[in-house]
């Protein structure tokens, strides 16, 4: 029998219609969930199981009284990851410094989720300040993936992924300035969309003058992130960046079930940035997704990438003037983490001229690479270079250097893409011998966020079982799933 956490946010949606389940056994089951396994997965930093209710309880009604013109995700469970600010609920930006804040207004995309109809269950675990791509932050215990508890989810979105993986939630809302959606879903053996610069409205802080970060889904199907993400495209006035909307009444959810006609693809694994090797298990998850392309109809060449010596330079310098730009009490920087404070002490060296040089150079770096690609529709890469690394194993206390070159050398293809602004999503194509789950990157024609959901449903299609993607069993869902057999058989 399947149980409610194993359902995805469109079967969810589909059972409170059929009135098999409702929105408030939902919660509750999923809120008993998290209150047993959070911490062992790092998922959440904050729960905000009364309003959960109280909200699940008024979509009950909802769907009660007028099922045909609610919201297609009314009801279904998510979460926000905590960089995102949530008027009333504690938002802590992953870090002790700022641990006890309690926005008072909450960002557009968490309003729009609540619009959707979805039910916010708390915020998800985040690094500090979402610097870097593992989620071990002071406040919380760090987001493990489920396939190897002794294994990081990634970050800066781990939380959202380790939530995901371990059916604590169906889908999640997460953030990408480098990698941040997508590397928790390679890790996490999870779907993860990095939309189009200016899908998703960054209102009302616009923290982000680089244009690198987009908000976006983390979900088990393409399907279900396709709908998240519905729920929180468009623009806001005043946003500085907008992609084009879908037509109206179209949806990302409707392109899924649209053919996906014959594309043009390139392919490299050569890492654009940092030097380091590429797990053989990597590339032949690689290797395994160009051939199901092949075989699908397209056409997939090899490209080089080729990109100006200067580019890890000017994304260094434009990250680090980032991390600095957080406005903190002076006393407050011997609380930071070492790391945090090695990007800031950079950030604040940098010039204003120099600055606004780095920001034209990677524009130019863009301009270049988006050129280059034009000819192409898609672009298939690994989404990592590693499998999961370890918790700990790319943190450096010590030497926030050597953890930043670890970072760079575990992640080098994810960045690229928030340089030119393009949609990207991991897909769960490949697993290890071990059974550790390795991402595939594709990646799409700027604003073309509808022709790369077509292309992911396509390759979804290709490889699912009854609509779900062949994952092992996690060790996590095998021992608690055992553990509940023991407790039913005993009672």
């Amino acid at each position: 029998m399947t149980e409610l956490h194993e359902l995805t946010a469109i079967d969810l949606a589909a059972a409170y219609r059929r009135r098999d389940t409702s929105p408030r056994e939902v919660v509750d089951h999923l809120l008993a969930r998290i209150e047993a396994y959070s911490d062992e997965v790092g998922a959440f930093i904050t729960v905000t199981a009364a309003a959960a209710r109280q909200a699940a309880d008024a979509a009950t009604e909802r769907l009660r009284h007028s099922p045909a013109v609610a919201p297609p995700l009314l009801g279904v469970p998510t979460a926000i990851k905590d960089l995102n600010q949530t008027a009333g609920v504690r938002t802590t930006f992953g870090s002790v410094v700022t641990a006890d804040t309690v926005p008072r207004v909450s960002d557009e995309l968490v309003l729009r989720v609540e619009r959707a109809g979805l039910i916010s269950l708390g915020k998800t675990n985040t690094p500090e300040f979402g610097s870097p791509c593992y989620t071990e932050p002071e406040v919380a215990p760090p987001a493990r993936t489920a396939y190897d508890l002794a294994r990081s989810a990634g970050g800066s979105s781990g939380g959202a992924g380790a939530a995901v993986a371990a059916g604590l939630l169906p889908l999640a809302q997460g953030s990408d300035g480098g990698g941040s959606i997508r590397i928790p879903a390679s890790v996490c053996g999870l779907v993860g969309l990095k939309p189009s610069r200016g899908r998703v409205s960054s209102a009302p802080v616009y923290g982000d003058v680089s244009g690198l970060s987009a908000a976006g889904p983390l979900a088990t199907t393409v399907r279900d992130a396709a709908m998240l993400l519905d729920a929180m495209a468009g623009p806001a006035i005043g946003d500085p960046a907008w992609a084009a909307p879908l037509a109206k009444g179209d949806s990302f959810r409707q392109h899924c079930d649209r053919p996906c006609e014959r594309l043009r693809i390139a392919r490299f694994s050569d890492p654009p940035i940092a030097d380091g090797p590429v797990h053989p298990d990597v590339l032949a998850g690689y290797e395994r997704a160009t051939s199901l392309l092949v075989q699908l109809g397209h056409r997939v060449e090899d490209v080089e990438l080729g990109l100006p010596g200067s580019t890890v330079q000017l994304f260094e310098t434009v990250w680090s003037v980032g991390a600095a730009s957080w406005p903190l009490p002076d006393a407050a920087e011997a609380r930071l983490r070492p790391l945090t404070r090695w990007l800031r002490e950079r950030g604040r060296a940098v010039s204003g001229p120099d600055f606004a040089a780095a920001l034209v150079g990677m524009r130019q770096v863009a301009a270049d690479v988006l050129i280059r690609l034009s000819p192409y529709d898609a672009v298939l890469s690994p989404t990592l270079a590693q499998p999961p690394a370890l918790v700990g194993g790319l943190r450096n206390d010590a030497d926030p250097a050597a953890d930043f070159a670890a970072q760079k050398r575990f992640t080098p293809f994810t960045a690229v893409w928030n340089v030119t602004g393009m949609p990207a999503v991991s897909l769960p194509l490949h697993w290890t011998p071990q059974g550790l789950p390795v991402g595939v990157m594709l990646a799409g024609r700027p604003g073309a966020d509808a022709q790369l959901v077509r292309l992911a449903a396509q390759v979804e299609a290709a490889c699912t079982v009854d609509g779900r993607w062949p994952h092992p069993q996690t060790p996590f869902t095998a021992a608690h799933a055992a553990h509940a057999a023991h407790a039913a058989h005993r009672s």
